[in-house]
């Protein structure tokens, strides 16, 4: 019985109310011509009042009705709160960023649209008996956690592309000082491999060092443990994987380790434990950026499996991975409710699968520890500023000749032409202050001697009299910034880069620094004036990036020790 239905029948005319019972008042009958009677008869004797007590109790059984069918909708609403809030109590949360960043975010474009970053990490934390049991290791059980994957979803500010790029877990960067926001205990800054910023100070020094990494801003984090990835796996319902030869992950004689994992060549799907263990495994790939790809392959078929689900249309699906969802993930607080899960889901739901792009960025072998990697220069670089310019991973987007690489151009053109971003306006060149330091140092390249003193000696030739040289040890920066510690600042910041022909999306705002700095960069080893740089274009990834399409399905090559 249906709430309309209640409402036509109560107010239909005719129908008899008990204050009316036994006079008539002139009011069409049931069938219309103002008997009351099927027969349209005067409405007195004994069939009228038999009549009046059919309609009184079919009236009583419809209030009745309606009544009940109110409490049922609220019930089943209360019910529908209270599963919202116990899905929102399984959220566990923290601080989104552990140290001080250097990147900011990113500038809205025409129709103001922002592009969203999403750092996916996965921890091989045994803090509890079910990731022991996954992962072994009960000596290892009091360990700070290692983040030993680590992806950053990119989602276009249009929501029409998404790439993902991966950092191998071996590969050593500079990590900043960071804060753990649970004991309070503060972790100075320290080069070392990046899975081990987990244990400095939480998934928000891992984005702290991501940013200063790359420049991107990162809104959000997301971290999953052993247990998880197996409850999500069991949720999903299994993923389909591919091998080209018979793999079995095992320890071999002094190669000890190993994920467990066994299947015959061809495809399978996978869930539970043995998802976990294809994640995990690397000896059988053969190399950490291998064991990269073999996750990227996986997450691009549980999208395709999710897409082909249609769970964001199915309740019942939707329920069981929001229960499996909502107890494996640990999120940044901004995004801490389930309503922000689903929303975030929803956005990434608009992107089609074949303008999807994983990628692991470009390595080079650590001259230091062959066991470690570290970033490629400038093509490593190549990939951070085509995330920072949202510039597609792919070509498919562009439209008539024009679209994403158009796009790029013109915030280039822009950029170089010294196009303001603050109304801040500038001292007297005179006036300000500037330190130049000698970032010029590179994962691969040694630091270019005397770079901040000749920098320095420019901006004093184009009036900048106060500019002077840093002379503590050479730093470490991909890229040329300026650096500004309050917004009274800004145009100050913005007179020195334009002076010196720095795009102006190279000044930023940090509390790294006391006035106007200058880090002269790898990308700057010489010459007074910053050298045009090559504006990215759509798909032009380096060849060393591993790109891998959302819409392909291809096999993993097993190392020949593994193959059985």
């Amino acid at each position: 019985m249906t709430h309309s239905s209640v409402h036509g029948e109560g107010t239909r005319p005719g129908v008899r109310h008990a204050s009316g019972a036994g006079r008539e008042d002139g009011r069409r009958g049931d069938d219309g011509d103002g008997s009351g009677r099927p027969d349209g008869s005067p409405g007195g004797g004994h069939g009228g009042r038999r009549s009046r007590r059919r309609a009184k109790a079919k009236h009583r059984l419809l209030r009745w009705s309606a009544t009940t069918l109110a409490v049922l909708i609220l019930g089943t609403a209360g019910a529908g709160y209270l599963y919202y809030q116990h899905l929102n109590g399984n959220i566990e949360k923290g601080r989104r960023s552990g140290g001080d960043s250097k990147a900011r975010k990113t500038e809205a474009n025409a129709d103001g649209q922002t592009p969203l970053n999403i750092l996916m990490l996965g921890s091989d934390s045994r803090a509890s008996d079910a990731n022991v049991a996954l992962g072994g290791g009960k000596d290892t059980r009091g360990n700070p956690p290692l983040a030993d994957v680590q992806m950053l979803i990119h989602l276009s500010a249009d929501r029409k592309s998404a790439a993902v790029v991966s950092i191998p877990r071996d590969t050593r960067v500079d990590i900043p000082a960071c804060k753990d926001p649970d004991t309070g205990k503060t972790y100075p800054a320290t080069n070392d491999i990046i899975n081990r910023t987990l244990g400095r100070g939480g998934a928000g020094c891992t984005l702290t060092t991501w940013e200063n990494l790359t420049g991107i801003y990162i809104d959000h984090w997301m971290t999953i443990d052993f247990a998880g990835v197996v409850s999500m796996a069991d949720a999903i319902g299994g993923v389909e994987v591919c091998v080209n030869q018979n793999v079995w992950d095992h320890p071999l004689p002094g190669v000890p380790g190993g994920s467990g994992l066994k299947m015959k060549a061809g495809k399978k799907k996978v869930e539970g434990k043995q998802a976990l263990e294809w994640l995990r495994t690397r000896h059988a790939w053969g190399s950490d950026p291998l064991r990269a790809r073999a996750q990227h392959m996986y997450m691009n078929s549980m999208i395709r499996t999710l897409k082909d689900q249609n769970v964001f249309t199915d309740g019942g699906r939707l329920m069981d991975l929001a229960e499996a969802a909502t107890k494996s993930l640990k999120v940044s607080e901004e995004i801490g409710t389930v309503k922000d899960l689903y929303d975030l889901g929803m956005q990434l739901k608009t992107v089609p699968t074949d303008r999807i792009t994983m990628t692991t960025m470009p390595t080079v072998e650590d001259n230091e520890d062959v066991n470690h990697l570290l970033p490629a220069g400038a093509d490593a670089e190549k990939m951070w500023a085509m995330l920072r310019d949202d510039v597609p991973f792919d070509d498919k987007g562009a439209k008539g000749g024009k679209g994403a690489k158009a796009d790029a151009e013109a915030a280039s053109t822009a950029s170089a032409a010294g196009a303001k971003t603050t109304d801040d306006p500038a001292a007297a060149n005179d006036q300000i202050g500037v330190l130049v330091q000698n970032a010029t140092q590179s994962a691969t390249l040694g630091p270019v001697s005397g770079r901040a003193g000749e920098i320095a000696q420019a901006l004093v030739g184009k009036g900048f009299t106060k500019a002077t040289k840093d002379t503590s040890t050479a730093l470490t920066e991909a890229r040329t910034l300026v650096r500004y510690p309050s917004a009274e600042l800004a145009g100050d910041a913005e007179a020195v880069a334009k002076s010196l022909g720095i795009p102006v999306g190279s000044v930023q705002k940090s509390t790294d620094v006391s006035g106007v700095t200058v880090a002269v960069g790898a990308d700057w080893r010489s010459g007074t004036t910053y050298p045009k740089q090559k504006t990215p274009r759509a798909g032009d990834l380096p060849s060393n990036a591993d790109a891998l399409n959302g819409s392909e399905t291809k096999c993993m090559d097993v190392y020949p020790p593994y193959r059985w």
